[in-house]
């Protein structure tokens, strides 16, 4: 058995793998077993079909000596004619920390450069920020254990039922053991909020009015900690008055925030009364052009109540990948230098450049993403290497992204398998994934723990920290890159934490910098600060001691920017999906994960939709300054009026949709510089389909069909299933055999079986080869129904007989299949669920769990499974039924 860690969010649970068996690991503190569907299903993700395991150079494969030369070539080439800033790195928080180390270390200490960025920087960078202003240093306080412990947990900008599933279980826990209140901060109704105790559905952008009204109330009903302000923390005054200025009225900040006074004041009521208070908080109050100011703003409150660093208690930043903290920890953002030094201090710069040995070394911050993409775009970078993320289909203003890679001199990416970025470079070398290498992760609480492999990895692909030692060695820096293993990087690593520290600066992993290579295979997790082996902290600050120059902590005066009232502009916010992670190149190859919402979406309100013509379950066109997009439309009263949503998930690759980033604002915080991806201005309007249709394939394949037509894919356990709809009519798209095979991806030696009603426009078509049902099209007018797929999906590439051929063109072929995926945990379907209601054998939460197990793992299908029990009308409370 394998004890390794989780590959998605930054909780960082604990697994364990014994041969085809995966299961959360109930040694681990972060979860004690728990898992949610995405972590239960990793095991899914290791099938090498599409994976990368060889290097390329342009469209041809190349050894690894070859296309290392090139990229070693092509950053001297750059540095040569341009200088050391004309090279550029972006990298990931999927890396792990031993890869982040030596990539940091490459370009800040020998390029000489600090444009090194990661993709945290879209997710976490405005509560890095907020940490270094408040505390001196870029730290989380508190522990899961808080969350046990606290009485009442504010939960700000984070839909934390779908994106981080086990901490959002530990707090019902803690609700049913002591009575926890859960107060839920979110412009959205969501999963969290339906288990909330109080939802403060406030306008978007407002969260910093809302603190700020919280600080002055605090003030005013004497909650305030005088006695530690005066000991331990500076800036009181000048926040206070700040907050006191645009607050006075609670009655007009109800209004200015629009909700309910009773709603607030019960909000600022329970914060008032309750000591153990933990605010949770992540891409709602990060993802903001002042997302800092909405940091600081929810420490404020701590730090004025001296509720920080105590049981239960504290702002709490949590994070959204799997070794955000790890790559801040070793200065992956390119305004950080190295083990939480940075470039304002010019004795920080020195200590790393004697560490290193590198005379080059960097000595001022690097560009940001959003400013590092720009200046490829201007060609002011004319080398950039990516490894272990998608901007193409991520980043803010994306087409910019794509452009700026397509005209870029040299561009070289590092990835498990082709994606959107792949697509643009000189160079792409495979790289090794989750349970094919090793290292170290550090999740939201400061813990570090191992990710371990247990099978080989495909092909020739290699650890990121091999490439990159492989090119600093090739660039003349043998001595600086003989690193042989991951334990000699965290060696290194771990050194230079403690490294002339002497308690200046909190991150210190010094104890684990002897660790030998057995001590590093079994090393348990473990949090920082670790500085000896008999000092390792699990909670910070309770003893008022702050990491700045005075020792105190600062309170930041932060001024409420509210969002203009513009009538016809509509708000674009972007998050995710239960079951989906980033740019779906893991997720989506998973078909369990994806049957849940099988298409991309926009979420609106019905009364803006009724105003602009839109229709449930129609298309629509959004579009903003950057781009358009069409998406299937969903009506939703949950969703607030002028605002809308949609997922941040789907690519190129599995939809026409293409990135929702293509849409969004390129504004970013002035402090962070972390992109604003939840208020972009976007215009929508109705895109009238003319006809639906569904494609089967035995194979995994990406429709063509060119402009006038809307799809989105997904995969089965075998082939491919994509959903259809087109504005143009279905003759000038199917107007020959040739170009219906094509559609279909069939030979001309496939059969082509059909059945078409012109008078209606039904057109039904099976690819038959040799006897096996390898393709289905099934097409007609956007006011007709379709066959059910499901039906017929659990026939692809199986053999078919004459009765069976008739039957699927009916469309009644198969054994009714199970619907969409309801719990992903367990793979359970929602027309099992609903036919066991409709029976009467289940008729309560406990009943589906008993028979299904859904529901018993992460959580995230129980509001689903409570709306299919109302549907069937199961009512009584007082025998354990919903309502």
């Amino acid at each position: 058995m394998t004890r390794t860690t989780c590959a998605y969010c930054g909780v960082g649970c604990g697994l364990t793998v014994s041969g085809s068996t995966l299961a959360g690991d109930p040694k681990h503190p972060a979860n004690f077993g728990r898992l949610c569907a995405k972590g239960a299903s990793l095991l899914s993700t290791l099938g090498h079909d599409e994976r990368l395991v060889e290097p390329f150079i342009g469209p041809e494969t190349a050894s690894w000596d070859e296309a290392l030369k090139l990229v070693a070539r092509g950053l001297q080439n750059a540095i040569a004619h341009h200088g050391p800033e004309s090279v550029a790195m972006y990298v990931s928080g999927q890396l792990l920390t031993e890869d982040y180390y030596v990539a940091n270390k490459l370009m800040k200490g020998f390029i000489g450069s600090a444009n090194i960025d990661t993709n945290s920087r879209l997710c976490m960078a405005s509560s890095v920020a907020g940490h270094i202003r408040a505390f001196g240093e870029d730290i989380v306080p508190g522990t899961y254990e808080d969350l046990d412990e606290c009485d009442l947990a504010v939960v700000a900008g984070s839909n934390l039922a779908w994106c981080h599933p086990v901490l959002h279980q530990r707090l019902l826990a803690a609700r049913e053991k002591r009575g926890t209140k859960i107060v839920v901060i979110d412009p959205r109704r969501t999963a969290t909020s339906d288990a909330a105790d109080l939802h403060l559905q406030l306008r978007a952008g407002t969260d910093v009015l809302l603190f700020n009204a919280l600080l002055a109330q605090l003030d005013a009903r004497g909650a305030i900690g005088q006695g530690w302000i005066a000991q331990y923390v500076s800036g009181f005054d000048d926040a206070l008055a700040t907050a006191q200025a645009s607050t006075a009225n609670i009655g007009e900040v109800a209004s200015a925030l629009d909700i309910d006074r009773a709603a607030l004041e019960q909000f600022f009521d329970w914060f008032t009364r309750t000591e153990r208070v933990v605010t949770l908080y992540s891409q709602g109050i990060n993802q903001s052009d002042h997302g800092t100011d909405k940091v600081n703003s929810i420490i404020n409150c701590h730090l004025a109540t001296a509720r920080i660093g105590q049981p239960g208690m504290g702002p709490f930043s949590v994070t959204g990948q799997p070794n955000a903290m790890g790559g801040r920890e070793v200065g992956g953002l390119a305004n950080q230098l190295a083990a939480h030094m940075d470039f304002s201090n010019p004795e920080n710069v020195d200590r790393v450049r004697r560490f290193w040995r590198a005379p080059n070394i960097a000595t001022r911050p690097g560009l940001k993403a959003v400013e590092m993409f720009r200046a490829v775009a201007e060609g002011r970078i004319r080398a950039i290497w990516i490894a272990g993320t998608n901007p193409a289909a991520s980043m803010p203003n994306a087409s910019l992204v794509r452009g700026a890679l397509e005209r870029c001199p040299f561009v070289v990416v590092s990835d498990c398998w082709p994606t959107d970025t792949t697509a643009h470079a000189d160079v792409v070398l495979p790289a090794a994934g989750w349970g094919e290498k090793t290292g170290t992760v550090t999740n939201s609480e400061r813990r570090i723990s191992r990710q371990r492999n247990f099978c080989a990895a495909p092909g020739n692909a290699k650890p990121d920290w091999w490439m990159f030692a492989e090119v600093g060695r090739r660039m003349g820096w043998q001595d600086a890159f003989l690193f042989t293993s991951p334990a000699g990087i965290f060696r290194e690593h771990a050194a230079l934490s403690a490294f002339e520290n002497r308690g200046a600066r909190i991150f210190d992993i010094g104890a684990l910098a002897d660790l030998d290579d057995a001590g590093y295979d079994t090393l348990q997790p473990t949090q920082w600060p670790f500085p000896k082996a008999d000092q390792m902290q699990s909670r910070l600050f309770a003893d008022g001691h702050f990491p700045t120059p005075d020792g105190r902590a600062r309170m930041i005066a932060t001024p409420a920017r509210l969002p203009k009232r513009e009538p016809d502009v509509l708000r674009l916010n972007t998050g995710r999906l239960r079951d989906q992670w980033h740019t779906m190149t893991r997720t989506g190859r998973v078909p369990q994960l994806m049957s849940h919402t099988p298409e991309p979406f926009l979420d609106i309100h019905p009364a803006d939709a009724a105003a602009i013509g839109l229709a449930d379950g129609g298309l629509a066109q959004i579009e903003s300054q950057h781009g358009r997009s069409i998406l299937r439309v969903r009506t939703d009263a949950r969703q607030r009026r002028a605002e809308i949503f949609a997922p941040m998930h789907w690519t190129n690759t599995h939809s026409s949709s293409g990135p929702i980033g293509g849409l969004v604002t390129m504004r970013t915080d002035p402090i962070s510089g972390q992109p604003d991806l939840k208020a972009t201005e976007a215009s929508v309007v109705p895109i009238h389909a003319q006809w639906h249709g569904i494609l089967l394939h035995c194979a995994s394949v990406t429709p063509c069909w060119g402009d006038g037509v809307y799809w989105s894919r997904v995969p089965l356990t075998k082939g491919t299933i994509a959903r259809l709809a087109g504005w143009n009519s279905l003759k000038d798209v199917i107007h020959s055999e040739d170009r219906l095979r094509g559609f279909m991806s069939i030979t001309p030696e496939t059969e082509l079986v059909a059945y078409i009603d012109p008078a209606r426009s039904v057109f039904r078509y099976a690819g038959v080869e040799n006897g096996v049902f390898v393709a289905a099209l099934f097409l007609a007018p956007a006011n007709l129904e379709l066959p059910d797929v499901d039906a017929i999906a659990s026939l692809i590439g199986k053999s078919v007989d004459a009765r069976q051929r008739l039957s699927l063109l009916a469309g009644i072929a198969g054994h009714g299949g199970s619907g969409k995926t309801i719990c992903a945990c367990f793979s359970v379907g929602e027309r099992a669920v609903k036919n066991a209601i409709g029976s009467g054998r289940v008729r309560t939460i406990a009943d589906i769990a008993a028979e299904f197990r859904a529901g018993t793992n992460c959580g995230v299908c129980i509001p689903e499974l409570k709306d299919l029990l109302h549907a069937g009308k199961c009512q009584s409370p007082k025998t354990g039924t919903l309502n």
